[in-house]
């Protein structure tokens, strides 16, 4: 599997993914980020939502590759599709390279939550 963003698919190494983490719509590769990160970002976004507490950040690092960031739910839940979801944001710094990643997550019927769309936030 590529990067979040790339258009060419490479080997999917899937052991850091657990069952509550659901597929990435895939987009830009602007970000410089690896599988490992997105992962690694996407674990924190769900155990932030999980926790549901407001005003609060999940950071996320990276040890081997050096980038780091945090998510933070945004606004309050609503409902899509007969489930409960949520917006959040999630920084990021690689190198020299730093930015935003917006997404949505609902929650599973057993209470886990699914990312379902995680993409470079655009400021408007």
């Amino acid at each position: 599997m590529g990067t979040m963003f790339s258009k060419e698919p490479k080997k999917d190494d899937a052991s850091d993914v657990t069952g509550s983490i659901g597929p990435i719509l895939r987009s830009h590769d602007d970000t410089n980020l690896t599988d490992a990160d997105l992962a690694l970002a996407r674990n924190a976004a769900s155990d932030v939502l999980t926790r549901g507490q407001k005003d609060v950040s999940q950071p996320w690092e990276n040890p081997e590759t050096g980038a780091r960031g945090s998510v933070t739910p945004l606004a309050s839940t609503y409902t899509s599709e007969g489930r409960t979801c949520r917006d959040f944001l999630a920084s990021y710094v690689r190198g020299t390279n730093e930015g935003w990643l917006q997404g949505e997550a609902c929650q599973q019927p057993k209470g886990s939550w699914e990312i379902r769309n995680l993409k470079p936030w655009k400021r408007s």
